[in-house]
């Protein structure tokens, strides 16, 4: 057991953050939590004094310095290109998992699945969360999707070590490689050959849409889930609201060298100051920041304490119900109510059993693999254009054959509407020209494309982007045009 206080940095944030992070200090300082905390602010201030990110440098300091960040939810202003501080942590600190537990406490929190007990491993760097947008034309906007083999290799890997430390039985991956093939096609992949690795589990893979509506339906069918960014911020959400309430999760965000640990709900500005939030969400990130620390046993004491608390029916507003609740009380009384009942254990839920449960973060090997032959075999110019005649835009961009290049097709939208499109195909003013060599299957030179797109722009046709489409060891690095 440590004796010295641990270093944290504690973030009280905005809206409701200021309460909920006291009360959870107080339930932890009462249990005998081994901290020296280093306060910080962040959020809503910080953005409005004109800093992108939401943090002073000090504030990354202090990150860096102790290496582990308790932190309240925060306000990002709308509008005005402000960045989610939460992304840019994440992505700053190199924090790829993002754990959530999402417990249900029947019958003492109103749910329809009674038992659930599912943990959402959730990828944290990349995916749509890259953050990379661009005003295309007037009518078009594009966020780019990004998935890594390292990325997915080790978020996975995780998922597979958290089972194991857990004495979990399956894990499942969920993914939408039926239609983005190359980038979720890509984590699937990942996914089967890491798990031939751990042979103990049981593993299955769901396309997501389908598998969110087993999740929401029969949550026990499912045990640890992995998946890619975007859908682990959604679904975990759902899992947790399925289970009880988005109020009661909490989340840890972990890397190789810090941590981050939070509620999974939001800074709730309209129950500021009222004395009426629920701080468990915030107190569940605390317990797992407590247990990563190496003070499983005061995470085991808060916990019991509080099961017991919601067992005796003392609950805030946003789970009180009428017949099974006992007791409305606000912030500050919940947070008593947990210190008073310090030392005793639930009843009739499950106690915790934290004390043997190790730190969590994972040694990330990554596997060494041969480098393809990579090779330019055409490219993609998209466009700017006003009209709506995809026969007319073709026939424009076929004049720019030449130079061992032609006109493949055109699309609008991915979906091929020159030659031989359909008339019935909306098109937007957001034009691509798949151009490659005279001869199927022949590499050709950036020289090449340079030229083409020389010709282009003396034509004053306005190209707004390229992609170069390569082979990897002879196998195609692009998908068709929907139609080709």
């Amino acid at each position: 057991m440590a004796s010295n206080p641990v270093p944290i940095t504690v973030a009280h944030g905005d809206g409701i953050g200021p309460e909920i992070m006291a009360a959870c200090l107080h339930i932890m300082k009462e249990a005998g939590a081994r901290l020296a905390i280093e306060t910080i602010e962040i959020g809503e201030k910080g953005y409005l004094r004109g800093i992108n990110s939401g943090m002073e440098p000090s504030a990354w300091e202090s990150l860096r310095r102790t290496k582990v960040f308790f932190k309240a939810p925060i306000t990002t202003p709308q509008g005005g290109g402000f960045k989610s501080l939460n992304v840019t942590t994440r992505k700053t600190l190199g924090l790829y998992a993002n754990v959530r537990p999402c417990v249900s406490y029947d019958p003492y929190v109103e749910t329809k699945h009674p038992g659930m007990d599912v943990v959402i491993v959730r990828e944290n760097e990349e995916d749509l969360y890259a953050g990379i947008e661009h005003r295309q034309t007037d009518e078009v906007y594009q966020c780019l999707k990004l998935i890594s083999r390292p990325g997915s290799e080790k978020i996975v890997r995780y998922a597979f070590e958290y089972a194991r430390r857990n004495n979990r039985k399956k894990v499942t991956c969920f993914t939408k490689d039926n239609i983005m093939k190359f980038t979720d096609g890509l984590f699937h992949k990942v996914f089967d050959e890491v798990g031939a690795e751990y042979p103990e589990f049981e593993k299955e893979h769901w396309i997501v849409d389908i598998g969110a509506a087993k999740m929401a339906d029969t949550p026990e069918a499912f045990d640890v889930i992995v998946m890619p960014n975007l859908y682990g911020d959604i679904l975990s959400d759902v899992a947790a609201q399925i289970a009880g309430s988005v109020g009661l999760a909490g989340s840890a965000n972990i890397g190789d060298h810090c941590a981050m640990f939070e509620a999974i709900h939001g800074s709730a500005p309209r129950r500021a100051g009222q004395n009426l939030a629920n701080p468990s969400g915030l107190l569940q990130g605390g317990l797992l920041m407590l247990v990563h620390i190496g003070q499983a046993d005061v995470a085991e004491t808060i916990q019991n304490a509080w099961l017991r608390t919601i067992e005796d029916g003392v609950h805030t507003y946003d789970i009180f119900k009428q017949g099974t609740s006992k007791q409305k009380v606000g912030t500050k009384e919940f947070a008593d109510a947990v210190v008073t009942r310090l030392g005793k254990k639930p009843e009739k839920l499950k106690p915790a059993a934290y004390s043997k449960a190790p730190k969590q973060t994972v040694n990330q090997s990554l596997k060494q693999h041969a480098q393809a032959r990579k090779e330019l075999i055409g490219v993609d110019i998209f466009f700017d254009w006003k009209q709506r005649d995809p026969v007319e835009f073709g026939k424009k961009v076929e004049a720019f054959n030449g130079n061992g290049l032609k006109l493949l097709l055109v699309s609008n939208r991915g979906i091929k509407v020159y030659p031989n499109g359909f008339e019935e195909t909306f098109c937007t003013d957001h034009w691509r020209a798949r151009f490659k060599a005279d001869r199927e299957g022949d590499p050709i030179s950036h020289g090449q494309i340079v030229d083409l797109l020389r010709r282009i722009g003396d034509a004053k046709l306005d190209f707004i982007k390229t992609e170069n489409l390569y082979t990897f060891d002879g196998q195609k690095g692009f998908v068709s045009a929907q139609g080709e």
